[in-house]
C-alpha cells in the first residue's frame, strides 16, 4: 500500500533533526539539551502511533512504501516500506528511546565512575552531555532505517551506520573498560558487515546475469526467486546465505559469535545497553527472517539442522553462564544470549506458531530486558557496585526498586501472565511440532532461567539489609516514569497479545509461503480415532 505522506522518511528524519538541534545547544545548557532530546523522541513516538493506526493489519506485503532513485547505475534505490514484522520492531525502537533518555538523565554528567559503574577511580565522559543525547537520537534514525529499508543495499548502509553512534556511546560514556568493549564490539560487527557486503555484491551480479538488470529491491528479488526467474546455483546460494547469516549471527548474537556482548553490555551505560540488547541485536534475528529466508530459501532449509543445534546450545550455554555470574549487568547480558537462542530456534523451525512467537519474542524481550537493565542501573548508581555480593536486603531499604526489579526478573524467566511467556510458549510449541528434541532441550532453558533470576533476587533483594544496601534511596519520580510504562506493557501483552499477533501473522504466513513450507500435519487422524471409539 503506497501512501502520499512519506511516513517512514519523516519518522527517521525527526530524530536526526533533533540531534542537530541538541548539538547546537550552548555548552553550559545541558538541561536544555536533555529536554530537547526527550521532546524529539516523544514526537517520533507520536508519528509512529499515527502511522500504525493507518496500518492494515490483515494485509501482507509492504505498506507506506517509498521509492526514489539513489544510484541508478547500480540499481540502488532509497526504498522504504513496512510489513507487520518491521512495524512492531520500529514501534519497539521508538518507544524505548524516550524511556532511555528519561532513565539516563544523569548518565552522561561528569560524575565519578563509582556512582555509575562501581569502579574506584574517576572516569569522566570523554564528550559533552549534549553529545550523549544527540548520539541516541542519531541511533534512533538508524534503527528506523534498518527496519524500514526494502532495498538490500540501503539496508546494508543502515546496518553498518548503526555501529557509529553505538561505538561512541560505549567508548565515550561507558565504564572503566569502555575502550576495550567498544573496539571489540566494532571489530566483530565490521567483520560480519564485510562478509555481508561481499554477499550483497555477489547477489547483485547473479541477479543481473539472470534477470537482465541489476536490482537490490527485496520484493523484486524475492518474487524472482519464488517464481523461478532467479535460480541461484546451490553452492553459490549457500555461500551467499553464509555471508548474510554470519553477519546476522554476530549482530544477534548467536553462540559462538557472542563473546563481544557481555563486555559491551557491562561497560555501556544502562540506557545504551538497553538500545544495544533491546533493539540493535534484534536486527540480526530480523535479518534472518527477512533476508536469509526470502532470498535463499533452499540454503535456509539446508542449514536449518546446524542452526537449530546452535540455537539450543545458545539457550543452555547462555543460561548456565548467567547462573555463574557475579556481575549484575553481565548476568543480564548472558540471559539475553539465551533468549536470542529461543528467537533463532523459532525462526528456523519453519512453523507459523514458532515464527510468530519469534517475532513477538523480539518485542517482548526488548521491553523485558530494558526494564531489567534500567532498574539494575538505578541500583548500581546508588550502591556504586555491579557485584551481586555487595548487596543484601534491598527490598527493605528500597521496596519500589526491589518490587519493580522482581517484576522485570519474573518476565525474564517467562512467568505466565507476563509478555515473554506468550512468545516463548509459541516458539516451543511451534518447534515441538517439527523438532521435538530441540523443543524439549529448549524447555530446560526455562528451568535454568528460574534458577538465575531467583538466585539473583534472593541474594541481592531478600534478607537483612547488608553491604551497599544500607542507606539506599528508593526510586524517584523520574525513574518511575521511565520504568512503570515498560512494566505496564509487559503485563498488558502478557494478558492480551492478540493485537500485536494480528499485525505479525500475515507477514509470517507470507514468509513461510515464500519458503515453500507448511505447518506439519497432526500425526493422529482425529476423525478415524473418533470412529474407533464409537460403539
Amino acid at each position: 500500500m503506497a501512501s502520499d505522506f512519506p511516513w517512514l522518511t519523516v519518522i527517521g528524519a525527526v530524530p536526526l533533526v533533533g540531534a542537530i538541534a541538541v548539538m547546537i545547544v550552548p555548552h553550559g545548557r545541558a538541561e536544555l539539551a536533555k529536554r530537547l532530546a526527550l521532546l524529539t523522541s516523544l514526537v517520533t513516538v507520536g508519528l509512529v502511533i499515527a502511522m500504525a493506526s493507518r496500518f492494515r493489519s490483515g494485509t501482507p506485503g509492504y505498506q507506506f512504501a517509498e521509492k526514489h532513485e539513489w544510484i541508478p547505475a547500480f540499481g540502488v534505490n532509497y526504498a522504504l516500506g513496512v510489513d507487520g514484522i518491521a512495524l512492531v520492531l520500529i514501534a519497539l525502537a521508538t518507544i524505548l528511546v524516550p524511556v532511555v533518555i528519561l532513565a539516563s538523565w544523569h548518565d552522561a554528567d561528569p560524575v565519578a565512575t563509582t556512582a555509575r559503574f562501581g569502579a574506584a577511580a574517576e572516569l569522566p565522559p570523554k564528550r559533552p552531555v549534549r553529545t550523549f543525547f544527540a548520539l541516541i537520537l542519531v541511533l534512533e534514525t538508524m534503527m528506523v532505517g534498518v527496519f524500514a529499508a526494502t532495498d538490500v543495499f540501503l539496508f546494508y548502509v543502515f546496518f553498518e551506520a548503526m555501529l557509529i553512534p553505538m561505538y561512541f556511546l560505549i567508548g565515550s560514556f561507558g565504564g572503566p573498560r569502555r575502550s576495550y568493549a567498544a573496539v571489540k564490539f566494532l571489530l566483530y560487527s565490521l567483520f560480519g558487515g564485510l562478509l555481508m557486503l561481499a554477499a550483497v555484491i555477489a547477489l547483485f551480479v547473479v541477479a543481473r546475469s539472470q534477470l537482465g538488470f541489476g536490482t537490490f529491491d527485496i520484493a523484486t528479488l524475492a518474487t524472482a526467486v519464488k517464481d523461478g526467474q532467479l535460480v541461484i546455483d546451490p553452492v553459490v546460494e549457500k555461500l551467499l546465505f553464509a555471508g548474510f547469516f554470519i553477519a546476522f549471527a554476530i549482530k544477534a548474537p548467536l553462540v559462538p559469535f557472542h563473546t563481544w556482548l557481555p563486555d559491551a553490555a557491562a561497560e555501556a551505560t544502562p540506557g545504551s545497553a538497553v538500545l544495544l540488547v533491546g533493539v540493535l541485536d534484534k536486527v540480526g534475528t530480523f535479518g534472518m527472517l527477512r533476508y536469509c529466508l526470502l532470498l535463499f530459501p533452499a540454503a535456509s532449509q539446508y542449514f536449518t539442522p546446524m542452526i537449530i543445534v546452535l540455537a539450543v546450545v545458545g539457550i543452555l550455554y547462555g543460561a548456565l553462564l548467567a547462573i555463574g555470574q557475579t556481575d549484575i549487568k553481565r548476568l543480564i547480558a548472558y540471559t539475553s544470549i539465551s533468549h536470542f537462542g529461543f528467537i533463532a530456534l523459532g525462526v528456523f523451525a519453519f512453523t507459523t506458531q514458532s515464527q510468530s512467537g519469534s517475532t513477538l519474542y523480539m518485542v517482548n524481550h526488548g521491553f523485558s530486558t530494558a526494564a531489567l537493565f534500567l532498574i539494575a542501573g538505578f541500583l548500581i548508581s546508588r550502591g556504586g557496585s555491579r557485584l551481586i555480593g555487595d548487596y543484601g536486603g534491598v527490598q527493605s531499604a528500597a521496596p519500589l526498586l526491589a518490587g519493580t526489579f522482581l517484576i522485570a526478573g519474573l518476565s525474564t524467566l517467562s512467568l505466565p501472565g507476563l509478555s515473554p511467556f506468550v512468545s516463548e510458549f509459541l516458539v516451543l510449541v511451534g518447534t515441538f511440532s517439527r523438532y521435538q528434541v530441540a523443543a524439549v532441550l529448549g524447555t530446560l532453558g526455562v528451568i535454568l532461567a528460574a534458577v538465575y533470576v531467583l538466585w539473583l533476587y534472593q541474594r541481592a533483594m531478600n534478607g537483612p539489609v547488608a553491604g551497599r544496601a544500607r542507606g539506599l534511596t528508593d526510586l524517584n519520580r523520574r525513574e518511575l516514569w521511565a520504568v512503570v510504562p515498560l512494566l505496564a506493557v509487559i503485563v498488558g501483552l502478557g494478558f492480551y497479545p492478540q493485537p500485536v499477533l494480528n499485525v505479525i501473522n500475515p507477514a509470517v504466513t507470507s514468509t513461510l509461503d515464500h519458503v515453500g513450507t507448511t505447518d506439519p500435519k497432526p500425526t493422529v487422524d482425529t476423525a478415524a480415532s473418533v470412529e474407533e471409539t464409537q460403539p
